[in-house]
């Protein structure tokens, strides 16, 4: 099978990360529970913003503007989702 460079997602990824991102739904992939990204618990940090799960308060992803640009780590989100 052939494969091509990451180059080729930036048209869908684009796509992805323009939508409004408090209205997506996440899942959480510790416990499971979905709900709108809107609903989680916010903590600002000095070493950025971090955002929990509501039902077992789990980090779903924190981002930080740093010196040398944006970070952001999702991987407490099982799915972002937004609904047709």
């Amino acid at each position: 099978m052939t494969h091509l460079d990451g180059n080729m997602a930036a048209g869908p990824l684009g796509e992805i990360f323009a939508r409004e991102m408090t209205t997506a739904i996440v899942t959480c992939d510790a416990c499971g529970t979905s709900g709108p990204l809107a609903a989680a618990m916010v903590y600002g940090e000095t070493m950025g913003t971090i955002l929990r799960c509501v039902a077992c308060e789990q980090v779903l992803l924190r981002f930080a503007e740093t010196p040398r640009g944006m970070r952001l780590d999702m991987r407490g989100i099982g799915v972002l989702a937004w609904d047709a």
